[in-house]
């Protein structure tokens, strides 16, 4: 009796972390992307998290355009974007004791590097 309330205990427990984290990302999010010629392009993500995925907008000063395939497991996620028919993949992980998230971007062969803050309205 003991060990199955333990362990039921320990999967409700393991699974409103879960969710608690997969909340977390909801949100707006700002940073800068420094590119390979020392040019600084200013990002802001708007996430959207539901069941396991991940929709929303990227925005930089050209325009926004829609978060495509992204998909999150723990505090992992992928996801992509299209600008000017080229694909750009996505990589981060959220720091909820930070509350920020480090992506990493495929910029056509070339690996970048940004961290995001969540904007407080």
């Amino acid at each position: 009796m003991k060990r199955t309330f333990f362990t039921t205990t320990a999967l409700v427990c393991c699974f409103v972390v879960f969710i608690a984290v997969i909340n977390n990302l909801n949100g707006k999010w700002t940073g800068t992307l420094k590119t390979p010629d020392g040019n600084e392009i200013p990002l802001t993500y708007n996430f959207k998290v539901d069941s396991g995925k991940v929709t929303g907008t990227a925005e930089t000063p050209q325009g926004s355009v829609p978060i495509d395939n992204g998909k999150i497991t723990g505090n992992d996620f992928t996801f992509k974007v299209t600008v000017d028919g080229n694909d750009y993949q996505h990589t981060g992980k959220f720091y909820d004791a930070a509350d920020s998230v480090g992506m990493d971007i495929d910029f056509s062969g070339t690996k970048l590097h940004t961290t995001l803050k969540r904007i407080i309205k």
